[in-house]
């Protein structure tokens, strides 16, 4: 008997509307990646550590506040925490062009937006993560996280490229109304979802009570230090994170004050070298069936780092400008691709749905923890340093974020394992095991 073929998802409405949304937003958020920095640097005169600051200021909330989101998630329904972190940054970016229009924005205006939707990106991103498992079946968590890395590339292709002519056509704090419009869409198309979700069963302890938060956050801890997969990815992505980070939060300096590109030149540039993006989602099922999990997750790990290497080198004239920045772009966009997709679908597989929540935020801690130290790491190298030292350390050292990955057993995976594997038992590390149990009611999350 032949197998019967799976459906395809572009037929699954719900996932269909969680793609749309993602489209809508990572578009918008493209206009406002380049407009912020510029609007800093050119309407407010800002200084490079206080540029590589508002980096920091957006990615703090990460390090606050997502180990508590959750644990907080992990007891309800995520949909809800979706559209109000959408409703709350579109509504905190038009406060940019509101007191553009009466002569009243602000550098501490800038930085309490970048912490504001910081903290609206931690609740939406946790949520999101452990949103896709409840739309989707195990089988088709790879194909999923590929299809949605589909459309994040065609954004990130065609963002750059009209956030820098937006910029160049109207005053940038104009721009970021865009960015605000998207996350109303957003929010609008995901309130459409059809399917409804089952809210989370409290996790209780071994005394058979409610677990606490702290409990709850602890588990989530020891679950993804005490995993074999999880830990060197934490390690991996956390390393790349803090030195990109220090590179990224110096780079707008160098573009703009240094070698005064024109913004709709850069963000041209920009989105033709995001077709790397593009590659990187068609190759991301592919590459997993022909080479491995594991050698997908270590391989696309080590090539980014030269990719960030020669865009520091990218020169004062502008047609070597636009193939160095392009093709280091690309490379850097198709192994992000790669490397995401096949560690965020074993992230996802592996782990009970009890413990959804809990593994994304704890991972987000980690990783996205060390950017606002890595921003003003770079800010701080490049007050004390030339700016184009401080960017050539900063990519150096992301050379030895591969190590953890490639020293681990997450290299020889070859397919994604059963679930809650590489987990020491969760009585042997003191969790109690009702904690990390398989809830029949799969209240599963996305990715």
């Amino acid at each position: 008997m032949s197998e019967v073929a799976r459906p395809s998802l572009w037929r699954q409405r719900d996932f269909v509307k969680v793609w749309s949304a993602a489209t809508v937003s990572v578009v918008g958020s493209q206009v406002t990646l380049i407009a912020l920095p510029f609007i800093a640097l050119t309407s407010l005169g800002a200084s490079v550590l206080q540029v590589s600051l508002l980096a920091a200021v957006e990615m703090l909330p990460f390090l606050l506040v997502t180990l508590p989101a959750g644990a907080w998630l992990d007891r309800v329904r995520r949909r809800p925490v979706m559209i109000a972190a959408d409703l709350v940054r579109g509504v905190v970016l038009l406060s940019i062009p509101f007191t553009y229009f009466f002569g009243e924005l602000t550098l501490l205006h800038l930085y309490l937006v970048a912490f504001i939707t910081g903290a609206g990106t931690a609740f939406f991103d946790v949520a999101d993560q452990s949103y896709l498992p409840a739309l989707l079946d195990r089988e088709d968590l790879v194909d999923g996280n590929a299809r949605l890395q589909i459309s994040y590339s065609a954004a990130q292709i065609g963002g750059p490229t009209l956030g820098g002519n937006l910029i160049a056509l109207v005053a940038a704090p104009i721009a970021i109304a865009a960015d605000a419009l998207s996350f109303f869409i957003s929010a609008a198309v995901i309130s459409s979802i059809d399917k409804p979700e089952i809210k989370p069963e409290r996790p209780v302890g071994a005394d058979g009570r409610p677990a606490s938060m702290r409990a709850e956050i602890l588990a989530g801890l020891r679950y993804v230090l005490g995993n074999r997969y999880l830990r060197p990815i934490a390690a991996c992505t956390g390393i790349s994170n803090l030195f990109a980070s220090a590179l990224f939060g110096v780079f707008p300096f160098l573009i703009w004050n240094e070698l005064h590109m024109p913004p709709a030149f850069f963000g041209t540039v920009m989105g033709l070298g995001s077709f790397g993006f593009l590659a990187g989602a068609a190759l991301a099922n592919r590459l997993p069936r022909a080479i491995g999990l594991g050698p997908t997750i270590a391989v696309s790990a080590a090539m980014s780092a030269p990719a960030f290497l020669l865009m520091t080198l990218t020169p004062a004239t502008l047609s070597w400008a636009a193939l160095t920045l392009s093709v280091g772009w690309f490379v850097a966009g198709l192994t992000q691709v790669l490397y995401n997709v096949a560690q965020i679908s074993l992230r996802q597989a592996i782990t009970p749905p009890a413990m959804q929540s809990r593994m994304n935020a704890t991972m987000r801690f980690i990783v996205w923890g060390t950017i606002p130290i890595g921003s003003i790491m770079g800010g701080v190298m490049a007050t004390l340093l030339p700016v184009r030292l401080a960017l050539i350390i900063a990519a150096l050292g992301t050379f030895i974020a591969c190590l953890p990955v490639i020293f681990s057993p997450v290299r020889s995976l070859r397919d994604i394992p059963e679930e809650n594997a590489g987990t020491t038992p969760a009585v042997d590390r003191g969790v109690p095991a009702s904690v990390v149990r398989e809830d029949p009611g799969r209240p599963i999350p996305e990715a």
